[in-house]
């Protein structure tokens, strides 16, 4: 099978295509035809060496796919060769074929096609458990996402609306930000140009954000944290800005607001029945129309590098996809 392997840590243009062996399934996994595969920013980072997620050299990146089952593992009921499924892992999904956990494939909704399929568990599932699971998001609260044109930025802000919450978007041009309002941002926030606390401040007449969904980092995130509410908390979901930002510790206290955590990937490995209940819910809101996956280009296999390049140079909105033939 073809493969993009990655032999030493590096920026993109260090990746090969290769051809590997097909892989067996142990008696948990299924082998994965792969058809689509998403890109995500710790996909990007993991390359490098610079994310929690460390995989021995050499490795095959990649942890988001769609495709059909072609092998399933002794002891795995749930799952049938023919089944179509997209899948969340932590590295293989850039190949022809993928070994997956069985619990971290789930089936394709009906009307989902594999590229579609590729786009969304990862960013869709991720703003869920966010912001229904860590945040217990009330309807009329304020959401502040900072992001807000990235693949789980425009999650948040699709899941956002579906909750009933009223979406304040921020991202860094307004292009990204015509594409935060066309997938239901009710106020925009270009934080390249613009104040983001004054401008949070003036949008909830003074009150602040009740939710921060942050998965940036860096100098926005004490700005972000600053313009929150009493009682506001800040969703740390990730550090796509590069930085991991240092917090004074009186702005939670002052406010009695909270900080908290969103490991999406851990918890649906503690959590597999919240996991599928999650999963389902948010099927059921793309299937009823309610979630729109943007993807903003999409590239062949052979192509990954230039792709993840894309990714690195800031110009992806929503989610970039290889297709593998």
């Amino acid at each position: 099978m073809k493969a993009i392997v990655c032999r030493e840590f590096g920026p993109p243009d260090l990746l090969r295509v290769e051809d590997l062996s097909s892989p067996e399934p142990g008696p948990d996994q299924v082998l994965v035809s792969v058809h689509a595969a998403g890109l995500n920013f710790p996909d990007l980072l993991i390359i490098q060496n610079k994310y929690q997620t460390k995989p021995a050299l050499p490795f095959v990146p990649g942890s988001e796919l769609a495709g059909v089952v072609k092998k399933v593992g002794a002891k795995v009921n749930r799952l049938k060769v023919g089944d179509r499924v997209m899948c969340v892992i932590t590295d293989g999904a850039f190949a022809e074929e993928c070994l997956v956990p069985a619990h971290r494939a789930v089936r394709l909704p009906e009307r989902m096609d594999y590229r579609t399929g590729a786009a969304f568990l990862l960013t869709y599932g991720t703003s869920h458990h966010a912001l229904c699971n860590r945040a217990s998001t009330r309807p009329g609260e304020t959401l502040l996402v900072l992001g807000a044109a990235g693949g789980v930025g425009l999650a948040a802000v699709e899941i956002g609306k579906v909750l009933g919450l009223e979406v304040i978007a921020c991202a860094s041009s307004d292009e990204k930000l015509a594409v935060c309002r066309e997938h239901g941002a009710d106020h925009l926030i270009n934080y390249a140009s613009e104040n983001l606390r004054e401008r949070v401040k003036a949008i909830t007449a003074g009150k602040g954000a009740d939710v921060v969904y942050d998965a940036v980092g860096g100098s926005s995130t004490e700005l972000a944290l600053r313009a929150s509410a009493w009682r506001g908390r800040l969703l740390v979901v990730g550090f796509a800005a590069g930085e991991i930002p240092r917090m004074p510790l009186n702005l939670p206290l002052l406010s009695e607001r909270s900080i908290v955590g969103v490991h999406w990937g851990a918890w649906l490995d503690r959590s597999p029945a919240e996991f599928e209940a999650g999963v389902d819910r948010i099927n059921e809101w793309f299937s009823a129309g309610k979630l729109r996956p943007h993807i903003s280009a999409t590239y062949p296999l052979e192509s990954a590098a230039a792709a993840m390049k894309s990714m690195m140079d800031r110009k992806v909105t929503g989610k970039v996809v290889l297709t593998i033939s």
